[in-house]
């Protein structure tokens, strides 16, 4: 294969490791496929906000070796089911599934992975070719039965120039039930390349919190892919804060419509960091519904940015969707761009959508600074009015909730 070595993707492509593995076929396609693309560049609609620089600056490792459980994780709430995701090691090694919850055979991983990101139109997506080029191994489960699984997913890349490729399928029957709890860490020089392809099947229910914690010049890729049956419910709630450079792209199809698809997402860009989220939702049959409300805060040099697309084609009447982006910015010098975005073909429809871009008011600080505890500054006060109201609906395990509601409390304050 010749390999454009002076760029970036060329000499990352050259310090790879050869295929091999479960996914050593999906390895050379995606290594085929990163030496044709070139990187994201701002005359991209969808990129031209982007900044790729913390990325750019990376000179990946791939021998930087994984990253050791962290000790001053919370404990494991009981019922719950955590697995630790390296990108090397088998997370399922030593660990006793509980009942509703297998791992895929090789045959069922062959023809199912990858077909959810087809159905969303993200196969061909440069950071997609970048995971699949890179990602070794994938955890593939399945979801049946009719008493809720409880699964936490936790990762950390604080290595100096490592690069963590993650790739999760799953796999949700008819009528089952999923809490599942994604914790992505990240710190050093390092990059997180996360994709989830989540299947749900006819009045299956998913209730799905990601919580993404870095500090600069950590950098975080993640894609997001979700195929819904109709009467499927799926609710995705999102916190992230401190990365140099975030980008999630959760992307939803409603495959027959008659499913309900909640999103809610919280994200802080501060000193010179880029938090940006790309929402895709389709709706391919009547009678969807969607809620969408994403908040942003922007302090110092940080740039947010929001682009929600939802398509309504000529087949999905009756549709209902409802869009808010609610932003707030805290300094001169921070930026936001927010574009909440309808296509909309069918004419039987009940579609709307908005976007707020405000400042903090000198009577907002001076009644948050009196409702807190202590006094704050303003980004402290803005983050904690906003984080319960995206937290409150994450999974949380009876009977006392999930530890992580505490740790996502005090890593947006």
């Amino acid at each position: 294969m010749a390999l454009a070595t002076e760029t970036w993707s060329g000499r990352l492509l050259q310090e790879l490791p050869p295929a091999a593995g479960a996914l050593a076929e999906v390895q050379r396609r995606g290594r085929a496929a990163l030496a044709a693309l070139p990187l994201p560049r701002r005359q991209q609609e969808d990129w031209r906000f982007t900044d790729l620089g913390a990325l750019t600056a990376l000179a990946p490792r791939w021998d930087a070796g994984a990253t050791p459980v962290p000790v001053d994780l919370p404990p494991v709430a009981p019922g719950v089911t955590r697995l630790w995701l390296d990108g090397r090691g088998d997370p399922l090694a030593g660990v006793e599934l509980p009942p509703g919850l297998r791992p895929l055979a090789p045959l069922e991983l062959s023809q199912a992975l990858g077909h959810t990101l087809a159905a969303v139109g993200a196969e061909h997506h440069w950071p997609v070719a970048f995971n699949h080029a890179s990602a070794g191994d994938c955890l593939a489960l399945r979801v049946s039965g009719r008493e809720p699984v409880q699964l936490e997913l936790v990762s950390a890349a604080c290595n100096e120039q490592a690069v963590l490729p993650l790739r999760v399928l799953l796999l949700v029957e008819e009528k089952a039930q999923l809490e599942l709890t994604q914790v992505l860490l990240g710190s050093a020089a390092s990059l997180t390349s996360l994709i989830l392809e989540l299947h749900l099947g006819r009045k299956a229910a998913v209730n799905h919190g990601l919580l993404a914690f870095g500090e600069a010049p950590a950098s975080l890729l993640a894609h997001l892919a979700v195929e819904q049956e109709p009467q499927s419910r799926y609710q995705f709630t999102s916190a992230s804060r401190g990365w140099a450079l975030s980008r999630l792209e959760p992307r939803i199809s409603q495959v027959s419509g008659a499913a309900h698809t909640q999103l809610a997402g919280l994200q802080l860009a501060e000193q010179h960091q880029v938090a940006d989220t790309h929402a895709w939702v389709r709706f391919e049959g009547p009678d969807g519904s969607l809620e969408q409300l994403h908040k942003a805060i922007a302090d110092d040099h940080g740039r947010s940015i929001f682009n929600g697309a939802v398509r309504v084609p000529r087949a999905a009447q009756r549709t209902n969707a409802a869009q808010l982006s609610r932003n707030l910015l805290l300094s001169n010098l921070a930026r936001i761009d927010t574009k909440p975005e309808l296509e909309i073909v069918a004419d039987d429809v009940r579609c709307a959508h908005g976007a707020t871009v405000s400042r903090l008011q000198l009577d907002e600080l001076f009644i948050c600074r009196a409702e807190a505890s202590t006094p704050s500054s303003p980004p402290a006060c803005s983050s904690a009015a906003s984080a319960p109201k995206c937290s409150r609906v994450f999974p949380r395990p009876p009977p006392s909730g999930s530890p992580w509601r505490g740790c996502c409390s005090r890593a947006l304050l």
